[in-house]
């Protein structure tokens, strides 16, 4: 198991991932690959049909843990097992030595159990005298590196085969070549003496039915099998979070694993074992069947308002296989034990706050986890709560709270920034961009240009663009600016407003509005996201307007669907947070929805443009053909690949692994301009930061802006 790290440390276990030419290759190839699978056999079912259907069974579930485990405990044991309940690993881990002492038991084979990695099972059963070994054969590769898997479904897929082949010949001896098959023979000769002489079997298990005392394992090798077989004593470790009440919840469970985990319609072998099976070796023909069913923390992770959604995961793998950030280091270094996203959440609840807390910092907030869990997990929330649990409990790091400090103070924020705007003077040298800034104060970010905070900022020109508005108008907009549109991009909310005013709205800037409060939420600074928060709240006389709009895709979805997360502590002020949160739109939905700009309103351009699709708008705000649909009426729009894709930015993200960040934003430039289109249009000004700066290093082949600057420039 892995010791804790300082983030010095951690950082630099990430640039030697970065580094690594195979798993880099490896894994852009298996991101491509799985989206595409995904999408094809998805296409043809209801997806949120199933993922509702584990939701539901998950729940209940974790209401009546006590209730279901003496359920299946007497269902199983009708059926020949013996159940034991494990409080913890320690207790887990003595169980079951026990019971290989009591059986005499020297060789035992293992396949498919993270729960037992979590555990440190291995080294416990090694201590009585047990040789132990890895049946699946990824997993007996890593047993044989003493390495941790770098995913939940394709264990050694970070190792080449020329690595293999190394660690194959010190293991027999003898050289062994690099060829797939004849290394899959090397194992199949070893491990199959193994499985022949194994005296105990270990399994986990992908679920358990209360109703029938079912364990059921889903595999893609027929080793398991052998496990489950051939032994005279077989054991069965499984994480209480597993259980469900009844068969039709695991056949759902089943159902959307593959498809969800592999793109496979069902795993090559699914084992239903329903009590003890026959077994010719024991006196009484039957095998000796146990069944430790572990908590561990999964009991009180279930009381946990905010975080049990957690065990709904059903271990598919899916928040790695689409994340943009494993898909640059891998498991290896953005787990511990499990993996992914939801394998942050679970080191801190399994392993430990100080296993967790560096870990925790390499999450984007893309969100494309969240849209692909199968237990329908919120999994950027639940890790933003982790954060601010961290911090509180350990404090926060010195940026964290001055960032804290700065932004639940708006007038003291603004004022930095005005008095910025005439420090940077010489390090903009008359450019949009800062160009000679100090390496020590922003470390790594030479891979894009940052930009200069503008000479008069949004709200300094909103007394005079007030005039301009139709204060009788039908449509009364409220417009958050947010700070980088306000301070750094105002020009995209003088677009806005060209936009809004040409169709007849009544426009209002409230000044004292301020930052969404997104960047010191996603750095755990709860208190703060709660003052800013509020102020926004209070800024913002939501009855007196019909939409709250606002041109930044994060500050959306911050605004309208964490608000109420944010300020769930102060129940005095819910019916605010309804009406304001449910009055916000980004510009393009309000744009196309409400506003109705059609081919009638626009001159289309023969500019040749692509688009990025924010992860606050596709996601956070599930909005994609809006945008996409202006764009074809007022420009000549190339699809590109990978569109909704992270670019790399998420605020804070980018400065503390700029090396990561770059690396995203590299592989989306390469993307967007293949398409061959000379300017790039976006949803959010974070994502216009990061890939005009990126543009700016590259030669600016692409001109980079908002969409509502296109869209006013081509109004008739």
């Amino acid at each position: 198991m892995q010791p804790p790290k300082k983030m010095a440390t951690y950082q630099e276990e990430l640039k030697t991932a970065l580094a690594d030419s195979f798993v880099r290759e490896t894994l852009d190839k298996i991101a491509v690959a799985y989206r595409t699978s995904r999408q094809r056999i998805f296409s043809v079912i209801n997806e949120q049909e199933h993922v509702t259907g584990n939701t539901v069974a998950k729940d209940y579930a974790m209401d009546h843990y006590d209730e279901l485990y003496e359920m299946f405990a007497r269902e199983a044991a009708k059926r020949g097992a013996v159940v034991h309940y494990a409080a913890t690993g320690a207790e887990a881990k003595a169980i079951i030595a026990k019971i290989a002492q009591d059986n005499n038991v020297k060789l035992v084979s293992k396949t498919k159990s993270l729960t037992s990695k979590e555990i440190l099972l291995n080294p416990a059963l090694e201590a009585v005298g047990c040789e132990v070994v890895e049946g699946d054969l990824g997993e007996w590769i890593l047993q044989l590196r003493d390495e941790y898997p770098g995913h939940l479904v394709l264990p050694a897929m970070h190792l080449s085969r020329y690595q293999v082949a190394d660690t194959f010949s010190d293991v027999t001896r003898f050289k062994q070549e690099a060829d797939i098959p004849k290394l899959c023979m090397v194992a199949r000769r070893v491990l199959r003496e193994k499985f022949f002489n194994a005296d105990m079997g270990i399994t986990g298990a992908n679920f358990i039915v209360a109703e029938t005392g079912t364990v059921g394992v889903c595999t893609n090798e027929g080793n398991a099998r052998l496990v489950t077989t051939l032994p005279r004593v077989q054991v069965s470790i499984v994480g209480i979070d597993k259980i469900v009440r009844t068969t039709r919840e695991a056949l759902n469970a089943q159902y959307v694993l593959a498809r969800n985990g592999t793109g496979q319609p069902i795993t090559s072998y699914v084992t239903w074992m329903s009590g003890a099976m026959e077994q010719l070796q024991n006196p009484d023909k039957k095998k000796i069947y146990h069944i430790v069913v572990l908590d561990n923390g999964r009991t009180a992770l279930s009381k946990d308002p905010l975080c049990r959604e957690a065990l709904r995961c059903i271990r598919c793998g899916a928040c790695a296989n689409i994340c943009p950030i494993y898909r640059m280091v891998g498991g290896q270094a953005m787990g511990h034990v499990y993996v992914g996203a939801i394998g942050l959440i679970l080191t801190y609840f399994f392993h430990g706050k100080d296993k967790a807390r560096n870990i925790m910092q390499n999450c984007i907030n893309c969100g494309a986890c969240k849209a692909v869990c199968a237990g329908g997990v919120n999994l950027p929330a639940v890790i933003t709560e982790l954060r601010a649990r961290i911090n509180e409990e350990e404090g926060s790091p010195v940026e964290s709270s001055l960032l804290a400090k700065t932004l639940s103070n708006r007038k003291l924020f603004h004022s930095m920034l005005r008095v910025g705007k005439w420090a940077q003077k010489p390090m903009t040298m008359g450019s949009p961009y800062i160009r000679h800034l100090p390496e020590v104060f922003l470390k790594g970010q030479d891979f894009r240009a940052l930009p200069a905070i503008a000479n008069t900022p949004f709200r300094d020109m909103w007394a005079k663009m007030k005039d301009t508005t139709n204060p009788k108008a039908l449509i009364k907009v409220g417009l958050f600016g947010g700070c980088a549109q306000d301070f750094i991009y105002p020009e995209q909310l003088v677009a806005a407003v060209k936009v809004f005013t040409a169709k007849g709205c009544a426009v209002d800037f409230p000044m004292a509005q301020s930052c969404c409060g997104l960047p010191v939420q996603m750095m755990g600074e709860r208190k703060a996201a709660e003052t800013v928060a509020k102020n926004n709240l209070l800024a913002f006389d939501a009855a007196t307007y019909d939409y709250i709009v606002t041109l930044c895709a994060s500050c959306a979805s911050h605004l309208k669907h964490s608000y109420a997360r944010t300020l769930r502590n102060y129940p005095e002020l819910t019916s605010k947070v309804e009406q304001f949160t449910q009055k916000v739109i980004d510009f393009s939905s309000f744009a196309s929805k409400v506003l109705k700009i059609s081919e009638a309103d626009l001159k289309k351009s023969n500019e040749s443009v692509c688009y990025h699709s924010p992860c606050h708008l596709c996601r956070g705000m599930e909005v994609t053909e809006e945008p996409r649909a202006l764009l074809g009426m007022a420009a000549n729009y190339k699809a590109a690949e990978e569109e909704d894709v992270c670019c790399g930015f998420g605020g804070s993200y980018s400065l503390k692994f700029p090396e990561i960040a770059g690396q995203v934003l590299e592989k989306k430039m390469t993307n967007l301009e293949a398409t061959g289109a000379s300017t790039l249009l976006t949803d959010c000004p974070g994502c216009v930061l990061q890939l005009r700066g990126g543009q700016e290093k590259r030669g600016k082949k692409l001109k980079v802006e908002h969409m509502a600057e296109l869209i006013a420039r081509q109004l008739k």
